[in-house]
């Protein structure tokens, strides 16, 4: 397995991201928007105590719409949620959307929208992000590669004692397929081990992904531990996570929730009653899920004319099966969030009162 080009969610072919932020004058806040292509299906698994949300709703298996038209994370909490019209209003000046009529702007766009609380993390309570957010993301969209640390919805978010930020990556897995993640870090839990002060899922790395990274030095450490930072008190985690195979809603709301895994990997303790944590998960449908092999497979079973080999006790049947067959993407899902995490963490730039890791630990970071 390795990274795609970008080692970012703009690696699933057709996805776009826009991201718009206000920093200074009392402003520390913005919005970041994902575009999937026409026809992807959407999932959603929403975690924790305080979610902020709306059109969640239009995700869930049992209902009808199957493709959203962009998928909006933004700061602001619930007075946040207004950047959605601005996506929505965006959409429908271009004629996209869920046709509801004959001619070419009766649509009504889907745009599942989901919040973070940075309301007066380094800047005033009242300044929050509304509609104009919304528009400004959406017509900055692009597939270049993903700005991350402090930008978009990641502009006033923070991690427990940290700034928090955007965070991307992506994997290629061997049968070819692409998943990718972005992440909005915004958690109520810590993301270092604070015995070690090493970020949580550091190891989670493909090849020498963080090989820049290390644990700190134990004066850096004793540092953290005698001047903590005051902790913010309401909180949240944002994901986007996106493939290329074709999936139901069924599968996609599954990949969702493994997706929530990552983040648990990532950050500790996670899904507390101060987080509203929500991943969104995407599937572009440009290729089929590709079969699974088994342990116990030899090479002659993939040969159409051969017998399927013993299996093991406990073993699915039948002996191939489309669950075992997506059970690579779903771990991708969830590996590829961890990742996003720790890149959120390591671009993310002080901001207010909020500390990045790489100033609060610098002993931790080297240069590429």
């Amino acid at each position: 397995m390795r990274p795609g080009a970008h080692n970012d969610i703009t690696d699933v072919a057709g996805i776009r991201v826009g991201q718009y932020q206000r920093r200074g004058r009392g402003w520390l806040t913005g919005t970041t928007v994902v575009l999937p292509p026409p026809g992807t299906i959407g999932g959603a698994d929403v975690r924790g105590g305080g979610p902020g949300t709306r059109d969640i709703d239009t995700l869930r298996p049992e209902n009808m719409v199957e493709s959203p038209d962009a998928i909006c994370l933004s700061g602001g909490s619930a007075y946040g949620l207004a950047t959605g019209d601005g996506v929505m209003g965006w959409l429908a000046d271009r004629n996209q959307g869920f046709r509801v009529g004959p001619e070419p702007h009766h649509v009504v766009p889907i745009v599942p929208t989901a919040v973070l609380f940075d309301l007066g993390a380094g800047g005033r309570f009242a300044n929050r992000p509304d509609a104009s957010f919304g528009v400004r993301a959406a017509a900055a969209a692009s597939s270049r590669r993903v700005a991350q640390g402090t930008v978009g919805a990641g502009t006033g978010a923070h991690a427990q004692l940290l700034k928090g930020g955007i965070g991307s990556a992506s994997v290629v897995l061997t049968s070819g397929v692409t998943v990718a993640a972005l992440v909005a870090l915004n958690s109520s839990g810590s993301i270092f081990d604070p015995r070690t002060g090493e970020l949580w899922a550091l190891e989670r790395g493909l090849g020498d992904e963080f090989a820049h990274v290390r644990a700190p030095s134990r004066a850096d450490l004793r540092r953290h531990l005698d001047e903590p930072l005051s902790r913010p008190s309401l909180n949240t985690t944002l994901a986007v996570v996106a493939t290329d195979v074709a999936m139901s809603k069924a599968e996609l709301t599954r990949m969702a929730g493994c997706a929530h895994d990552g983040m648990a990997r990532a950050i500790d303790p996670i899904h507390q009653y101060v987080d509203g944590d929500v991943v969104f998960s995407l599937a572009t449908g440009q290729l089929p899920v590709p079969r699974a092999t088994l342990p116990f497979e030899t090479d002659s079973s993939t040969d159409g004319d051969a017998d399927p080999p013993a299996q093991p006790d406990g073993a699915i049947r039948p002996w191939t099966s489309r669950p075992l067959d997506l059970i690579p993407v779903f771990a991708a899902a969830a590996d590829t969030v961890a990742r996003a995490i720790v890149h959120a963490a390591l671009a993310a730039t002080s901001a207010g009162s909020m500390l990045s890791y790489g100033n609060r630990f610098p002993s931790a970071v080297t240069s590429r």
